[in-house]
């Protein structure tokens, strides 16, 4: 969204192109909307595009509308928000974050760093800690692929950047987190840094740079703030990263001391806290600061040898059944799907199947175990409530438990998947299991909160069209915008549509629209 500055208005890029930020004191300006002509004009005397612009929605016409509103109704759900007493913080781009398919299915920020100010679009990974951008690149992932859709990505280029500063091994600031390895060879020389993650082969590895994060402050965004924050230079990166995740860079809001939120909390810019929103639509929000409001529910978070955002789990409410299993569970906004121990995953997926009345599917093309087909002629799907029982007795409201399957013909839903996956002693509530969802991660009184929220506005969302047992609208009647979130856009980003993978054909009856498992 556009943040109001000292400039008639901020323009907000999705190419290398960076905007223009300044500074100075308060002066006369003309007015003008965002989707005038002399915007565009300003825009482009500047080299820059028109945010926002409606080019392929004619004034009148039901998109350009559609635009107008879903702007609207963001920047109303910042006002109507409870705000903690210290100021909440914002990316300068704004605080909104966006699912994609394609890339990884997880949630992407535009962050803007260095000086003069470059952007990139970074996936917002809540378990690890490290922010790091592809730079200096000696294996980095391609700066342009059809995943990207027109967008063409940067390289961040340390001697570019006036305000760069490499870290040395004698500088205090090379303490880097137990979860990355630091090598140094003398005191006067870079801190060189590498990070492992969970995908297979997948790792960043570089030095360590302190640059400059252009953040919006408080509720409207209209003051643009400069602060020093240490991240990775990433010259070499491994695995997923040179194919579809996170290939423009990714920033760990883990606990330890090199993440932002803790930069900026040790800075006293906010409070120790901040929030996450996980729209349906795939759509969402990040707010640096931001402690929740009194009427979210609350569960403690578990800190043992590392400090990731456990919390414990008493047991999984199924309809009329629970489980017996209690267990403690990583909430990362970096694992597209809920992973959970492989005890535990039968549990749920048997007292979840003996609920449902669909036929199960049997077929190992599915990207999940648990997949049901849908009758001929049905028009309606009835799901057992899925809630978990915290630490505390909290129930956290688990709206989305399931993927649709999809005609490759018609794209109707045909059927749906239980959207779990099986492990070996490990437990993660991913991204789909925090869907409709406001999460705040409270560092200062070490818990985790949340509260039903669509992300737009300031009010409790109805939740999922298959929530509190109720009959969903006919399958047929919707679109599979509708029922996959994963097949959803953002207004005037044409370039980052359509975000589901090709489909395959399963056999003659099926197909499903298969999403990358993201997993950092």
């Amino acid at each position: 969204m556009a943040c109001l500055t000292s400039l008639p208005f901020l323009v907000l890029l999705f190419t290398t192109t960076a905007f223009t930020l300044a500074a100075g004191d308060t002066f006369r300006v003309d007015l003008h909307h965002r989707f005038s002509d002399k915007v565009r004009q300003w825009a482009e005397s500047k080299g820059l595009p028109s945010t926002w612009h409606p080019e392929k929605a004619p004034v009148g016409s039901v998109e350009y509308y559609k635009e107008l509103i879903r702007h609207d109704r963001a920047l109303l759900s910042q006002r109507g928000r409870s705000l903690a007493a210290t100021d909440v913080y914002t990316f300068a781009a704004g605080n909104e974050t966006v699912r994609v398919g394609t890339l990884g299915n997880l949630h992407y920020a535009v962050v803007t760093v260095g000086t003069p100010n470059q952007t990139f679009l970074v996936a917002m990974d809540t378990g690890s800690d490290l922010f790091w951008l592809p730079c200096n690149c000696k294996q980095c992932a391609p700066l342009t692929s059809p995943l990207y859709g027109n967008l063409e990505f940067s390289i961040f280029n340390t001697n570019e950047s006036s305000t760069s500063k490499a870290i040395s091994c004698g500088s205090s600031k090379c303490n880097v987190p137990t979860s990355v390895h630091a090598s140094c060879t003398g005191t006067s020389s870079d801190c060189i840094y590498t990070i492992n993650y969970a995908s297979v082969n997948t790792s960043s590895s570089g030095f360590l740079v302190e640059d400059v994060l252009y953040l919006a402050k408080g509720d409207t965004g209209a003051d643009i703030v400069q602060t020093p924050i240490v991240f990775g230079c990433g010259e070499v990166q491994t695995g997923s990263f040179l194919k579809s995740g996170a290939p423009n860079g990714l920033m760990g809001l883990g606990m330890d001391n090199l993440s932002v939120p803790t930069m900026l909390a040790k800075k006293g810019l906010t409070s120790d806290s901040f929030s996450m929103c996980f729209g349906a639509d795939g759509s969402g929000r990040l707010n640096f600061g931001d402690k929740g409001s009194l009427d979210q529910s609350e569960t403690p978070l578990i800190v043992d040898n590392y400090p990731f955002y456990n919390i414990s789990l008493e047991q999984m409410v199924i309809g009329n059944s629970s489980t017996k299993s209690s267990f403690t569970a990583l909430v990362d906004s970096g694992t597209s799907f809920t992973i959970l121990d492989k005890q535990i995953y039968k549990e749920i997926t048997t007292t979840f199947t003996e609920q449902v009345t669909e036929t199960q599917i049997s077929d190992a093309s599915l990207p999940f175990e648990y997949c049901y087909q849908f009758s001929a002629g049905q028009t309606k799907v009835v799901l057992p409530i899925v809630n978990l029982t915290t630490k505390g007795g909290s129930q956290f409201p688990v709206l989305h438990p399931i993927v649709y399957l999809v005609s490759e013909t018609s794209q109707a839903p045909i059927g749906y998947c239980l959207a779990l996956l099986p492990s070996t002693n490990i437990n993660i509530i991913g991204q789909n299991f925090l869907t409709g969802l406001r999460i705040v991660f409270d560092r200062e009184k070490m818990v985790l909160g949340w509260k039903k929220f669509d992300c737009y506005n300031s009010e409790t969302s109805t939740g999922s069209p298959i929530d509190k047992k109720a009959s969903a609208p006919s399958p047929g009647a919707q679109a599979p915008s509708t029922l996959f979130p994963e097949a959803t856009q953002l207004p005037g980003r044409k370039s980052w549509a359509p975000v589901l993978s090709p489909s395959i054909i399963l056999n003659t009856a099926f197909s499903v629209f298969l999403v990358f498992f993201g997993m950092f």
